[in-house]
């Protein structure tokens, strides 16, 4: 089988460079990810001697240049052309690799995620989804959790249709997908404007399998796979469960089902409706993320998600 090339950005995140070249470092013997560096080779060279590594090991591109996390995205993309990431932009859009992680400037990934690769030809806006661990131990996901926080009812809709194939294509075998709008009330009536009118366009949905209005207690149950919402909402969401985790992680609760929500085992996730494989991690991920990261890369690649994409819209 043929390895999937997954660029993975060396100079990205809080623990980088030496965390993601860890990373690299234990997939350089995976049966399908061939991993390839993308950073300041002489600082790739020297954490690798560090850490006892032969640097010629690794399929490095010199990229010397670093976009900070709190710099403004599409200024330092525009101005930063040896960084990483826009240099790692560069490779994938020429197919020079497969896939294209980081756990650097998410604004960054998104913004070249859209003007390198570019939104698969009537996508509105991409998205990016956050794990919603269910208590029977599968999973669910919920979009969009931060790049849309404006959304027009039409955009929801497609949240529905990308949510659904990456759901059933990466996360569940092929498994069909409830869809759920997140409201305020299970009623077709309830909710805001925007929900009020996203909720015909996604009963008319031909794509999904749409179960109704959800509310916020549901997101963890089974009543749906897939749970819409715009950006602001599922941003506020996601954080209210980060911080509940991390709340009772300290008072040292130990519990199997608490440690799911744990984000290390996830990886990141895909900018869903881009032309190619763009995978964005947390920026404190540490190499066991950073591994999880690029096998989802790899996962999203072999199962030609992209191009089912494009061919549903």
């Amino acid at each position: 089988m043929k390895k999937v090339k997954v660029g993975i950005d060396v100079m990205g995140g809080d623990f980088a460079p030496l965390e993601p070249i860890k990373a690299a470092a234990a997939l350089l013997a995976h049966p399908s990810i061939h991993p390839v560096l993308f950073g300041d080779e002489n600082i790739i060279r020297s954490v690798s001697a560090e850490l006892g590594l032969h640097s010629d090991a690794f399929d490095i591109v010199h990229a010397p240049e670093v976009i900070g996390m709190s710099e403004h995205p599409t200024k330092a993309l525009s101005q930063k052309k040896s960084s990483s990431i826009s240099v790692g932009f560069h490779y994938l859009a020429s197919h020079q690799i497969d896939a294209f992680a980081s756990a650097g400037n998410t604004g960054a990934m998104l913004v070249g995620s859209v003007f390198s690769v570019k939104p698969i030809q009537g996508v509105i806006r991409p998205t990016i989804t956050s794990v919603l661990p269910k208590p029977d131990g599968s999973v669910g996901i919920l979009l969009d959790v931060g790049a849309n926080a404006d959304c027009k009812p039409e955009v929801l809709n497609q949240f529905a249709t990308l949510g659904s194939l990456y759901f059933q294509n990466v996360l569940s075998n092929n498994n069909s997908a409830k869809v759920g709008l997140l409201s305020i009330g299970e009623e077709k009536e309830k909710g805001n404007i925007l929900t009020q009118a996203a909720y015909p366009l996604l009963e008319t949905n031909e794509r999904i399998e749409f179960v109704g209005n959800i509310e916020g207690r549901d997101i963890f149950n089974t009543k749906a796979d897939v749970v819409v919402c715009d950006g602001f909402t599922g941003n506020i969401v996601l954080k209210v469960c980060e911080g509940m985790f991390y709340n009772l992680m300290k008072r040292g609760i130990q519990d199997e089902y608490l440690n799911r929500f744990n984000f290390k085992h996830y990886g990141g996730t895909p900018v869903l409706g881009v032309n190619a494989p763009v995978i964005i991690g947390h920026g404190i991920s540490k190499s066991e993320t950073i591994i999880k990261m690029m096998e989802l890369a790899e996962s999203v690649v072999q199962s030609k998600m992209i191009e089912k994409l494009k061919a549903s819209f």
